[in-house]
């Protein structure tokens, strides 16, 4: 690390000669790996993503020119670049940096990510701010070619046609998201990736104009047909007033700077076209880019990855199995996902039922839109989403799902805390949001029975939109995860546990930390009432009148935000019956601030929703 370890921010990095950048990113990938294997984060796109960083930070001059990473998996270089290396072992855990860029961190991060789509939008809002106030600023994005297939990418990159005075885009090509990315505009970049006709005629435009720039705005006008002949299309970019270049090897840092600099110069909304390698220099995740994504504890040496216990089962998995089987039972069952059938394991259908799968893209509105087409016509779609990105679907779900009378199941994964990701990717608010929303069903289980039991359910007796949520990680039934369908009554919960002292209200799997809370506190002489409540809405209105009249002191418990959640709505309910004596309800849940990144333990310690909070909360509701 010779030349790394004098490099504490761009300055620094700026007094390298162009000659030895290659070996700085030979280190930076070292740096990375070595790190990555006992720290685990987002590691192939990173990795490839290592050329790029260096060339903008030597030829850019941030944090004054402004540097926009989409979603922010591929920014650890930067990161490290920008006086964060000494600090890079925190990377994710409770207290240290995050593992996406995020303003309160560093002057370096322009707009913090975690989200996938916003970069064009934010820094042509930083564009049209410079240009505002009078300022001379470089604003650039670094987008990779999956998140261009979200919808808020074409409408920026639309606006910043007309509206933009210095923006370049970087698309970093590498032919992945997660998953493999798929769509028309994939197949359209890999034309002009392929096109070497067109490639020969841009190599050879450019030896002109650096050779002869009066001829610029001659040639300049005469592209756009010559490219149109070559490929037999318009270039879809320039037909929305941006300057296309490339594509160039995203992996060349010194051909990257040369270009860079070519490119500081020209004004004006411009697109680079970067053709880079997901997991570059570290054969493991060239060879299997999905699962290198972000790998967990790995030996670097071997590629040898940490292998989970054989009996256990992930949530997403206990989902995945199970659609499969309920889609070779009810033939009108399709599965759809935005772009993430590995992370949410809808593969496992898809591999066996392709043509029943649909994976649309990082677009979460269209995969909820497309789910009501499905529906209106007599399919059952288990469209399946993230928590913390179905907001970006609020509206769709609403005018798309709810409003259409359609029956849609929209399964929620990782629900509730996920861990290191931290306040981009909790699934904090959809019990809260969707509680808003008329006819609707919220539901969540137990335990892996529970998610099977809801699944079959609510595609055995359909009833318009209908949500599940479950949370990122491993169950609780082990090997025998697997049961018979059992149909679970809309809006019915049920009692685990008898008592007399203090009704304990859970909704889902954190229902689990309550049982092993109530089991110790049993033992210690208390007498509790369990309740899985199963449904968020509707209610079980029966149960609470019951619950209201024979306990004077309730709590209730959520995996998601306390205001306007679950416990919300029990409170909403209580306050209708008659107030013939004092009660005293505790509710339980994330607080109201943005919980940041850690793993998922630590995290719900300090949220005090871990057992041991909870066994806390409890004795205190009893004894006062």
């Amino acid at each position: 690390m010779a030349l790394l370890e004098k490099i504490d921010s761009p300055t620094d990095l700026k007094k390298l000669s162009i000659d030895e950048l290659p070996l700085l990113c030979d280190e930076l990938r070292a740096f990375i790996i070595g790190e990555l294997s006992t720290n685990p984060g987002h590691l192939g796109s990173s990795l490839g993503a290592v050329e790029l960083s260096v060339a903008l930070h030597y030829v850019y001059d941030t944090p004054d020119d402004k540097l926009v990473w989409d979603v922010g998996h591929q920014a650890y270089v930067h990161k490290i670049l920008t006086g964060r290396r000494d600090v890079f072992h925190t990377n994710r855990k409770t207290g240290g940096i995050s593992g996406f860029p995020r303003r309160s961190e560093s002057p370096y991060d322009a707009f913090g990510g975690g989200h996938s789509s916003v970069s064009i939008s934010a820094a042509l809002g930083m564009d049209v701010a410079s240009q505002l106030k009078g300022e001379k600023r470089k604003c650039v994005v670094v987008i990779g070619d999956g998140a261009m297939t979200g919808g808020l990418a074409f409408e920026g990159i639309n606006n910043a046609g007309v509206e933009a005075g210095d923006l370049l885009v970087i698309l970093n090509d590498n032919d992945m998201s997660i998953d493999p990315n798929v769509g028309a505009l994939n197949r359209y970049l890999l034309s002009i990736t392929t096109s070497r006709r067109y490639n020969r005629f841009k190599n050879k435009t450019q030896n002109i104009l650096r050779a002869f720039p009066f001829l610029f705005k001659v040639i300049d006008r005469s592209v756009a047909g010559v490219k149109r002949f070559l490929l037999q299309r318009s270039n879809f970019f320039e037909s929305l007033g941006f300057r296309y270049f490339g594509p160039i090897d995203g992996h060349d840092v010194k051909k990257l700077v040369k270009v860079l600099q070519d490119l500081k110069q020209i004004e004006g909304p411009k697109l680079l076209h970067a053709l880079t390698v997901k997991g570059k220099g570290y054969a493991p995740a060239e060879q299997s880019q999905t699962t290198w994504h972000a790998p967990g504890v790995f030996d670097p040496d071997t590629g040898r990855r940490k292998r989970v216990k054989a009996n256990s089962r992930k949530f997403q998995d206990v989902f995945g199995e199970t659609l499969l089987e309920l889609a070779r039972l009810n033939p009108s069952i399709v599965g759809v996902t935005p772009a993430m059938p590995t992370g949410c394991s809808m593969n496992i259908m898809q591999a066996e039922m392709p043509d029943r799968v649909f994976d649309v893209g990082i677009a979460e509105g269209h995969a909820v839109t497309f789910s009501g087409g499905l529906a209106a016509q007599g399919m059952l779609p288990f469209c399946n989403i993230y928590s913390s990105f179905m907001q970006r679907a609020y509206d769709n779900v609403i005018h798309d799902i709810v409003l259409q009378g359609v029956n849609v199941v929209l399964c929620l994964d990782r629900a509730g805390l996920v861990g290191e990701d931290g306040a981009t990717h909790h699934g904090s608010f959809d019990i809260a949001f969707f509680r808003a929303i008329p006819d609707i069903t919220i539901a969540s289980p137990f335990d892996e029975h529970e998610l099977r039991n809801l699944m079959y359910s609510a595609q055995a007796k359909p009833c318009g939109a209908y949500v599940i949520r479950y949370p990122r990680g491993e169950g609780y039934r082990g090997e025998e995860w697997r049961n018979e369908f059992e149909m679970i009554e809309r809006g019915k919960s049920r009692t685990l546990h008898s008592g007399n002292q203090a009704a304990m209200l859970s909704f889902g799997p954190i229902g689990n930390e309550a049982a092993d809370a109530i089991d110790e506190l049993v033992e210690e002489g208390y007498s509790i009432e369990h309740v899985d409540l199963r449904f968020a809405k509707p209610l079980d209105t029966d149960m609470l009148n019951d619950i209201w009249s024979r306990f004077d002191k309730i709590m209730t418990l959520e995996n998601g935000v306390i205001n306007g959640g679950v416990g919300s709505a029990i409170l909403e309910h209580f306050s209708t019956l008659e107030q013939n004596r004092p009660h005293r309800v505790v509710r339980l849940g994330l607080p109201d601030k943005f919980v940041q990144h850690g793993p998922v333990d630590e995290l719900a310690t300090i949220c005090g929703i871990d057992k041991n909070g909870i066994k806390r909360e409890l004795k205190k509701l009893i004894s006062d």
